[in-house]
């Protein structure tokens, strides 16, 4: 796995994590700004056919 790739699902996985505590701490707005992360890495791993799957979980 090359440095991209590695960064990108590391990026990837503190920030399902980032907004996991945001819902737990009912902050709305952080965990739109978070979803909206979430959604532009998902894509950039997408335009670089990056598997996203082994980041999940």
């Amino acid at each position: 796995m090359d440095a991209f790739t590695a960064g990108l699902l590391q990026r990837i996985k503190a920030t399902e994590t980032d907004l996991t505590l945001a819902r737990e701490n009912g902050d709305d707005f952080l965990a739109e700004v978070e979803q909206a992360e979430l959604d532009d890495l998902h894509r950039l791993a997408a335009e670089h056919g990056v598997e996203v799957a082994a980041a999940a979980h």
